[in-house]
């Protein structure tokens, strides 16, 4: 599981994420570094799209959506949603570190380390644990 979440994040701090040009790219550069910074995050699988950086508590497609995703926006700030696309806008931000530690204070229980498998895996594990 170690090299599977390490090596996700050595991925997406080295790759570069669209045109050098981009007015994002620079923001988003800061917010993977930012994330990859915080050890309850950097034990999750990350995995990123449209600008945004998502965290998933598997190592494997379909990835969980129950924490909240970070997005850049092009004024060079943040947005925190999730954890699902169809939960509202929790905050816009300015800073990246703020961005994080709100998702920090939104994971869900049991969120970590990344559990190595998809989504309905990692239920299927949970309901063996009780109380999920």
């Amino acid at each position: 599981m170690r090299n599977t979440v390490e090596g996700a994040w050595h991925r997406i701090l080295a790759e570069p994420h669209g045109p050098a040009d981009s007015p994002l790219s620079a923001p988003f550069a800061g917010l993977v570094r930012a994330a990859n910074a915080e050890p309850l995050l950097r034990q999750l699988y990350p995995w990123t799209g449209m600008w945004e950086l998502h965290f998933s508590r598997c190592t494997e497609s379909r990835y969980t959506w129950d924490v909240p995703y970070i997005g850049t926006l092009r004024d060079s700030r943040y947005y925190v949603e999730g954890p699902s696309r169809s939960s509202p806008r929790i905050a816009e931000t300015d800073s990246a570190q703020a961005a994080v530690a709100m998702v920090i204070d939104r994971r869900p229980a049991r969120c970590g380390p990344a559990f190595i498998g998809n989504a309905e895996e990692l239920a299927a594990y949970e309901k063996t644990l009780g109380n999920c």
